[in-house]
């Protein structure tokens, strides 16, 4: 049994379904037996026809009661229907277009059926249900798994396949936990494990299945970040920066008072830069929290005690508004700043090059372009990355290998719940700036539904005629069938052409050339541009003081950081600014996304609610980090499983960090493994 076999080899697959099999990610056997359900229907107790409900699906044990006819209803159409019964009374079953059940049933024999149940007139009806003879349970009389979205593959047909694996995997995973740690934490062994979580035969065995799982998934990152950790402390000394340059030569010199919570902060750093630890921390708040400043009184420390600093942003028109901060303020102390980007010439390039590797240069800011072998640096200190989750854990590392045990501080707006940042940022110490400075006003949210249309396109036109502008996000570019929203195309089609004639109107959205998006945003920035269409690629972007209006359209597609993320676009300068929402569906988590975006402007909260109402699954875009996504475990529902495996990975690293004693040696094969090409013990 070879768990790497391509999955076109398993019995039920073959050349047809193997495209849409990896379309959902599975090439193999392995991945096709670690594709968990998301769900479970419990088709395993039977109700009584009396007490069905409309609206929910149900399990019933009945008996045919009348003929099963077959009615031509229009052309291509037939509807199939039959009256069953049980002791407490009668209900009707329908079909489309299978006439052949017909020789499936016969009189005086009992079935079960699962399906939804309509009682819209008070007789229940059950439409196009599974169903087995009493005897069978192929679809009924079990816990059925459901798996996450199969495009044109059926639920029955991707259960079988799955079936059909792990009845050659037969029991021969390999055990990578050490049998200590199964026996101290009562955990199944593995191959149980991945037959229960598929097919459970209650919800206690589903329960013990995904425990099992969902610690050896979160004790294999834990192990790893400790180890990334470690590797960055052990073995060498990092810089100590100078205690006689002080911050507070630059902090008493700026136009404005700095908040309570960032003067921590500085003081945290301060205090990592003085000592003789490498210095890897992780500088999260909120959008307009203040953490660009942080980084240049940082930075005036480093080059002030001999040292250069590189600060490296997601985009080229980030990193030009950070070169003008930090010269503004750091220039009056003598201290040289200069840009690094793709779109620079040639020869201007080859002058920044030659200017930071002898010195001339103290801080370099810039984008990828940093990476470059050929940047060199004559005496690199600090390192900054800003917007971490645009950057992977490697990257962090290029950066950080062009100078010698140099300090490196990572910047996110995107505030993370405290034992996420564990997990996620488990390599680096975490300060927060959890409150905004004191002139910053409230932006107004409101979330509102397709009637207010007009009233919105009027304020909008009240706002840019009284000299403000606006950015307008879609979750789409174009038009898609499949998907009801609405795409920046057609939106610019109705501004451009309807509704907003007498306006500049332009569009912006990630798959254009660089150039092209850094043009774009020079122009709004300017006020040449009075309404910016796009994706969310400006959820982290330039700073636009004139802008007050965000107007996010189908805002129920996207989560509440985002959603967080795109309204601090807006509110940066003297102006009161607006958040409009504009969304569609009535469902209980889209009004409380709704209710939490109206009542907070508090990104620790909202990250927390975020999490809470939708999971952890894309909450960070993990991949980003070069860290795979969660497969099973759930940062929210599994804080107590988390907690434990902290515990115990701390424990494994303080006793063998590098995972060399036999006991480990399959916990670090499957480490790397799973971060194979991204990070390796």
């Amino acid at each position: 049994m070879e768990l790497n076999q391509d999955v076109q080899y398993i019995k039920g697959v073959g050349p047809t379904k193997v495209k849409l099999l990896n379309n959902l990610g599975i090439y193999t056997l392995e991945d096709l037996i670690t594709y968990y359900p998301r769900d479970y229907e419990d088709r395993g107790k039977p109700r009584k026809i009396e007490d069905l409900q409309d609206g929910e699906e149900a399990l019933i044990k009945a008996i045919p009661a009348s003929r099963f006819h077959v009615i031509n209803a229009k052309r291509n159409m037939k509807i199939c229907k039959m009256l069953v019964r049980d002791e407490t009374g009668t209900m009707e079953i329908v079909w489309y277009n299978q006439q052949y059940l017909k020789e499936k049933f016969v009189s005086g024999k009992w079935y079960n059926f699962y399906g939804r149940i309509s009682k819209k007139t008070g007789t229940a009806t059950m439409n196009s249900p599974v169903f087995d003879s009493e005897n069978e349970n192929k679809n009924t009389g079990k816990i059925i798994p459901i798996y996450p979205s199969t495009y044109k593959l059926s639920q029955n047909v991707l259960r079988q396949i799955i079936e059909n694996g792990l009845k050659i995997v037969n029991g021969q995973i390999e055990e990578i936990l050490p049998e200590k740690i199964l026996k101290e934490y009562k955990l199944m062994g593995i191959n149980e494990a991945t037959n229960k979580i598929h097919f459970p035969k209650n919800f206690e065995e589903f329960k013990h299945a995904k425990r099992r799982l969902a610690f050896e998934e979160l004790l294999t990152m834990q192990l790893l970040l400790n180890n990334l950790k470690n590797k960055t402390i052990e073995g060498h000394n990092g810089i100590q920066f100078s205690k006689d340059v002080k911050m507070s030569e630059i902090i008493n010199s700026l136009p404005f008072k700095l908040t309570k919570a960032q003067l921590r902060v500085l003081g945290e750093i301060d205090k990592d830069m003085e000592s003789d630890k490498v210095m890897n921390r992780l500088l999260q708040g909120d959008v307009g929290s203040g953490k660009t400043i942080v980084a240049i009184i940082s930075a005036y420390k480093a080059v002030k005690s001999g040292y250069q600093m590189a600060i490296m942003a997601p985009t080229s028109i980030l990193a030009t508004q950070h070169l003008e901060s930090f010269t503004q303020i750091l220039e009056p102390f003598g201290i040289t700043c200069e840009l690094l980007i793709s779109n620079m010439t040639k020869k201007k390039k080859e002058e920044v090059i030659q200017k930071l590797s002898n010195g001339e240069i103290n801080i370099l800011i810039g984008t990828h372009s940093i990476l470059e072998e050929n940047i060199i640096f004559k005496n690199l200190g600090l390192v900054v990355t800003d917007e971490q989750h645009r950057f992977g854990v490697n990257q962090r590392s290029i950066i950080s290998a062009k100078g010698k045990n140099v300090d490196t501080l990572v910047m996110t707006a995107t505030p993370i719940p405290r034992t996420l940042g564990l997990i996620l940022y488990g390599d680096l110490d975490i300060s927060s700036i959890d409150e905004l400075p004191p002139d910053r006003k409230k932006i107004e949210t409101f979330a509102v539904t397709k009637g207010m249309e007009e009233r919105i396109n009027n304020f909008i036109k009240k706002q840019i005629k009284e000299g403000r502008q606006c950015y307008m996000v879609c979750p789409l570019v174009e038009e898609n069938e499949e998907i009801n929203a609405k795409s920046v195309m057609e939106m610019v089609e109705i501004y451009k052409n309807q509704v907003f004639t007498e306006f500049r109107v332009e569009y912006i959205y990630g798959k254009m050339k660089q150039k092209e998006k850094d043009a774009i945003m020079q122009e709004f920035k300017d006020g040449k541009i009075d309404i910016l269409i796009s994706t969310t690629v400006i959820e982290v972007g330039v700073n636009v003081p004139n802008a007050s209006i965000m107007v996010i359209q189908n805002a129920e597609r996207f989560g509440l950081a985002t959603l967080h993320q795109l309204r601090g676009r807006v509110g940066r300068g003297e102006y009161q600014s607006y958040c409009i929402l504009k969304y569609q569906g009535h469902s209980n988590t889209i009004m409380q996304r709704m209710k939490v975006m109206q009542d907070t402007n508090d990104g620790f909260i909202i990250s927390e609610k975020d999490l809470e109402l939708r999971g952890t699954g894309d909450f960070f875009g993990t991949k980003q980090h070069g860290l795979p996504e969660f497969k099973i475990a759930n940062l929210f529902e599994d804080i107590d499983i988390l907690k434990q495996v902290q515990k115990l990975a701390n424990k494994i690293s303080i006793e063998d960090p590098d995972l060399e004693k036999e006991d480990n040696q399959k916990l670090r094969k499957m480490i790397n493994k799973r971060f194979s090409g991204k990070i390796e013990i």
